[in-house]
């Protein structure tokens, strides 16, 4: 059974056609252990990748592909890499991540991340673009959702252009029913709910001017 209704596939298919200038390619990592949606991830990444020829799909086995896993920092499953191409066509990481079924309202982060690494581009004001240049060490941003908070892809997707914009900057969407744990352990009591570098907090789904200063206390921490 299809995971894209054939009304919702035939929108996604000519969003793609419009936007997509450069191949994508979705590297899915699943594991034969226990995993809540690992073949419903790989599915969906299956089922989009069919709607363009901009885009291809890898699918690993963490496991069995350990080094190419710690290459990409995947450390759990189900998990989705979204990489671009650079000038000389090869694979190019621009740290979007995606833990766990990005399914209900996180659908529509998975495209825009899509959309974003095949066109090139984002919206990002100057003084953030500024921020982003004078980085001088790495940024890690984890936001936890749920595919049922209408919120979320609005951190996500603010989280992931950060990422594309600056190759000091990795971004996960993390699903934090999948993950109760990590969840836990970062005291998720409400989503979204962002985590810079460990230590920063943010909650809800800010503007971007807000979760500047979030990000500029984060390194300066």
């Amino acid at each position: 059974m299809a995971l894209i209704s054939e009304k919702d596939a035939q929108a996604v298919r000519e969003m793609l056609e419009a936007s997509l200038k450069k191949p994508v390619k979705l590297v899915v990592f699943t594991t034969e252990g226990e995993c809540m949606y690992c073949k419903e991830t790989q599915q969906l990444a299956e089922e989009i990748a069919a709607l363009s020829d901009l885009i291809d799909v890898e699918v690993h086995d963490i496991e069995k592909d350990a080094e190419l896993a710690a290459k990409l920092d995947v450390d759990k499953t189900p998990a989705i890499v979204v990489l671009g191409k650079d000038e000389n066509g090869q694979d190019k990481d621009y740290g979007i991540r995606f833990f766990g079924i990005p399914s209900g309202y996180e659908f529509m982060s998975l495209l825009d991340a899509i959309e974003t690494v095949g066109s090139g581009d984002v919206q990002l004001s100057e003084e953030t673009r500024k921020f982003l240049e004078s980085l001088d060490e790495d940024v890690h941003i984890q936001v936890f959702v749920t595919p049922t908070c209408p919120y979320c892809p609005q951190a996500v997707t603010l989280a992931h252009h950060l990422a594309f914009a600056s190759d000091r900057v990795k971004a996960d969407m993390v699903e934090a029913m999948e993950f109760p744990v990590l969840s836990q352990q970062y005291n998720v009591m409400g989503v979204p709910r962002s985590v810079i570098n460990e230590t920063v907090h943010q909650e809800g789904a800010v503007p971007e001017p807000m979760f500047l200063v979030k990000l500029r206390e984060a390194v300066s921490a």
